[in-house]
């Protein structure tokens, strides 16, 4: 069945007339509307997956009036995902920045403590006299400040990879998703660069997404739960 005309997105929501378009191979149709495919189908709501391009004209309006499954079909994301390859050496920047600056901390916090007479509860600095431990922060800060300066090169060009002007779609800066793709995620059940990519799956194929993980899934350096 092929239907022409639909006029998305009034389509899922309104009934127009049907009309058979006359070929020699049949099954042409124009107008209608998606009640109308349910019927003929027998099928109904999160039976049917329907696939199109467009978040609000395609998979918003048939999840929300229809309650229909819905893939969005987004052929930039093959080349998004090589750009992102590209420049997942700007993350790993960042994590070294973090993991320095988490150390200078605690050097930190264990000489205002030292100061004060209390413990320094901190491995790093317990066998360090002050003078030491001033000057490894003073090294660490070093540290830091060249990463700085790289990471800010690497924010100028984040994204380039993917498009000079507007960056990559599906990220904001270099860790949070876009507003598109928070759209993508709300309304799409799954998402795909091209529909070959199903070519080697069966209609009863279940889909699960990644384990979303929480802030305590990934353990803390130096860290240990206590009760």
């Amino acid at each position: 069945m092929v239907i022409v005309a639909e006029r998305k997105p009034e389509f899922f929501q309104m009934s127009h007339p049907l009309y058979e378009v006359v070929t020699g191979e049949g099954g042409l149709y124009s107008g209608g509307s998606a009640q109308m495919i349910e019927s003929s189908l027998n099928v109904h709501g999160d039976e049917i997956l329907y696939v199109g391009d467009h978040i609000y004209t395609d998979v918003s309006v048939s999840k929300v009036h229809l309650r229909w499954r819905t893939a969005l079909i987004c052929r930039e994301l093959e080349e998004e995902y090589m750009a992102l390859i590209g420049c997942r050496g700007h993350r790993e920047s960042l994590n070294q920045k973090e993991v320095v600056g988490g150390l200078f901390n605690q050097l930190r916090l264990a000489l205002q403590r030292r100061h004060k007479g209390l413990p320094a509860q901190t491995l790093a600095a317990t066998n360090l006299a002050d003078q030491e431990l001033a000057e490894t922060m003073q090294k660490l800060l070093i540290v830091m400040q060249r990463l700085d300066n790289k990471i800010c090169l690497m924010l100028v060009s984040d994204g380039e990879l993917f498009n000079k002007r507007w960056g990559f779609l599906s990220r904001s800066g270099l860790w949070d998703k876009s507003h598109l793709m928070r759209q993508i995620e709300k309304y799409a059940d799954i998402y795909t660069s091209r529909v070959s990519n199903f070519l080697n799956d069966t209609p009863f194929m279940y889909f699960r997404s990644l384990e979303q993980p929480l802030a305590h899934d990934s353990p803390l350096p130096d860290a240990t739960m206590k009760n």
